[in-house]
């Protein structure tokens, strides 16, 4: 049977894309999802009802899905047993958690979650999203049993789970492009790895600030958040390092979409070309999303925006122990929309890449 999907949020970039991937998916022309804005509560009288092409008009079409109030009752009465949340991490944060709290998950519904509510695990790390749980013991036991969503990574999990954490954008490229090093033991992690990031405008949200705006972000390049951004916590959980071990800086490109992270690894022995490749081959043989370039062919963000794919390329130093690595998404497809509906596909074990290439 087709799941019945419903969605919470579509009024962000991420949350555009999201519904434009699942009012296309194969899969789903039977059973559309459900677009679900603020609650029933929250509305004033006077409101009229919203239509999809309202928050994005880009998807006007001449079957233009009503944004209906979110309701519980509602969501159960559909037979709902699959929920996206494109919401602040504070309202995913609560929304599982009450979730959780009226049994929805125990009869059935599952949850993707494209905020960073439940990415991270140690408390140290997740203090950054300054989250404050109701019920912390709920939490806590949500917590322990939310998957990551990354694919490559995690797929037998994700298949199982009940809650799934889709990545960050910047921790996505990151992940991908040292995972197969640090699998295969080659980095040199004493002598530490430099993540060096950056990102499209699009990445810091819909909401304009003093430092994403026109004036601001044309003709500039500029790094932010060094040594406190909020996707460190991620690189550090799930590539199993500490913090002295790698630094990641991020840095804000004019450009509306895109993300390139060069990456700086030593090796702890000499190796070729040819074996480095290896590594990247087959770890990613059966990840038909990630991309590894052929020599010589380095990504760029020009060949992989408004796809879901992710690049890597690397060069190798004339010493063959100095390693750059280069990896490049589309940070509102592979970098969060498209990964997330990668992951239902893997939920529904349906091909990875369905609707997604």
């Amino acid at each position: 049977m087709l799941p019945r999907i419903a969605v919470a949020g579509v009024s962000g970039y991420a949350g555009g894309e999201l519904a434009r991937l699942l009012l296309a998916h194969p899969r789903l022309a039977a059973a559309k999802p459900i677009f679900l804005g603020r609650s029933e509560s929250a509305l004033s009288e006077a409101e009229k009802p919203t239509h999809l092409s309202d928050l994005q008009p880009q998807l006007l079409s001449p079957n233009d899905p009503e944004i209906v109030p979110f309701s519980w009752d509602r969501l159960e009465s559909l037979g709902t047993n699959l929920l996206f949340l494109a919401t602040p991490h504070e309202q995913s944060r609560d929304w599982v958690t009450e979730a959780a709290r009226l049994g929805l998950l125990d009869r059935g519904l599952r949850i993707i979650d494209l905020s960073g509510a439940w990415r991270l695990d140690n408390p140290t790390n997740s203090a950054v999203y300054k989250l404050h749980d109701a019920d912390p013991t709920l939490a806590q036991s949500l917590q322990a049993e939310a998957v990551y969503g990354c694919p490559e990574l995690h797929r037998t999990g994700i298949s199982k789970a009940r809650i799934v954490a889709n990545p960050g954008c910047y921790a996505t490229s990151i992940i991908l492009a040292l995972a197969p090093l640090l699998h295969a033991g080659l980095a040199d992690l004493h002598f530490g790895i430099i993540a060096d990031a950056k990102s499209g405008v699009s990445g810091a949200g819909k909401a304009a600030t003093a430092k994403t705006h026109f004036m601001y972000a044309a003709d500039n390049l500029s790094a932010y958040a060094v040594f406190g951004h909020r996707h460190t916590g991620e690189l550090l959980e799930q590539l199993h390092l500490t913090a002295d071990q790698i630094q990641f800086t991020p840095h804000l490109l004019p450009i509306p979409r895109g993300i390139l992270s060069t990456i700086y690894v030593r090796l702890n022995s000499s190796s070729t070309h040819a074996q480095i490749a290896k590594v990247f081959e087959d770890f990613y043989r059966d990840s038909p999303l990630v991309r590894v370039r052929p020599a010589g062919q380095l990504p760029q963000i020009q060949y992989i925006v408004r796809t879901n794919l992710c690049d890597l390329g690397f060069e190798l130093g004339p010493d063959g122990k100095r390693l750059v690595l280069i990896s490049c998404l589309d940070n509102l497809l592979k970098g969060a929309a498209g990964q997330a509906v990668q992951n239902m596909n893997v939920m529904y074990g349906w091909p990875e890449a369905e609707g997604l290439l």
